[in-house]
């Protein structure tokens, strides 16, 4: 075969489509979701954010990235995220082909949780594992769990009950020293003092103008950006995703080291989930100890680890200590089916 691995256009996204289904993946064929997820133009990533190994016009493998900057206290570091990975089952070793050619323009590979598969080839890739992010659920409405329909109905009885108990156990907070503001896409430069910064023993995953843009600008899923403000000076923001049952908390972050302005953060992302209507629950992803705490102290529990995984490309040494992961640094916010995916 003569394959060749090179950039895709939104010409060939029904062919993109057809090799995940035969990969066994199930993608949504939209051809808004994909402009959007692939080749909309952005300040991240200049061109193609598709690629594909392919023979004249078979397509035998496709990897898209999700691109951003690793941040600790003395470097920056280019990592890409490869998501929607699929390769037919005659082209052997044509995924990890794809892989090879997408690290050229990275430092770094990050890989987050994954099937069974996938964590057994990661390590084998030469990714190392670099610590776990854990997935943390606020229950909101227990009807809205009935409602769900990607359950058998002997399964919803058992998660109603315990979203009954979450919900009822779990504190009213509060965050009235702070005001909470919504941002447009015109807004977004107005938290450029206020982004994630790196701390000892802990590296972040870069925020920009650029980013918040991108994510509000998703035709798959309604993303919200809040800022968080206090005697009329911004001290933090959050960005919410809305799929079907459930708000995501895809970003947070305050400037304060104070622990208790981080919980008025999370009960003011809770705030604003219910006010949406038919919403069964609030999630969020965390990969510290401090966050992991904040969150359970306002009533969240944790329902799932994913360890998170770092392959050096250039052979630069991997981030000492922790590494700082929220669902915006792959497509965790926006993912999911047309059913609803609870995790109470």
């Amino acid at each position: 075969m003569n394959w060749l691995v090179r950039s895709t256009t939104e010409e060939e996204g029904h062919a993109i489509v057809g090799l995940m289904r035969d990969a066994g993946l199930h993608p949504d064929p939209d051809p808004a979701y994909l402009q959007w997820k692939y080749w909309l133009p952005t300040e991240l990533w200049e061109g193609s954010r598709s690629f594909v190994l392919a023979d004249g016009p078979k397509l035998f493998a496709h990897g898209a990235i999700v691109p951003g900057t690793l941040r600790s206290d003395s470097a920056e570091a280019r990592v890409i995220h490869i998501i929607d990975w699929a390769a037919r089952e005659q082209a052997g070793g044509g995924g990890i082909l794809l892989m090879n050619y997408v690290a050229r323009f990275a430092d770094f590979l990050l890989g987050i949780g994954g099937s069974r598969h996938t964590l057994e080839i990661l390590p084998r890739l030469g990714y190392q594992h670099c610590g776990e992010v854990r997935g943390y659920v606020r229950a909101l409405s227990p009807v809205a769990v009935l409602r769900s329909v990607s359950r058998p109905r002997w399964r919803v009885v058992p998660r109603f009950a315990r979203s009954v108990v979450w919900s009822v156990t779990a504190p009213g907070g509060s965050f009235a020293d702070w005001s909470v503001r919504r941002l447009g896409v015109a807004d977004v430069d107005q938290l450029s003092d206020v982004l994630p910064v790196a701390k000892t023993g802990i590296s972040v995953f870069g925020r920009s103008s650029a980013l918040f843009r991108f994510a509000l600008s998703c035709p798959f899923v309604s993303v919200e950006l809040y800022a968080m403000e206090r005697s009329g000076q911004i001290g933090g923001y959050f960005m919410l995703s809305h799929v079907p049952g459930q708000v995501r908390i895809a970003d947070l972050w305050m400037s304060s080291a104070d622990s208790a302005d981080w919980r008025a953060a999370i009960f003011a992302a809770v705030h604003q989930a219910k006010t949406v209507g038919g919403v069964a629950e609030v999630a969020a992803w965390s990969s510290e100890s401090a966050l992991s705490a904040a969150f359970e102290e306002c009533g969240f529990h944790q329902r799932f680890t994913r360890p998170i995984f770092l392959r050096s490309v250039r052979g630069a040494p991997l981030p000492q200590g922790g590494i700082r992961v929220q669902m915006i640094d792959n497509d965790a916010y926006y993912l999911h089916s047309t059913q609803r995916e609870l995790w109470a």
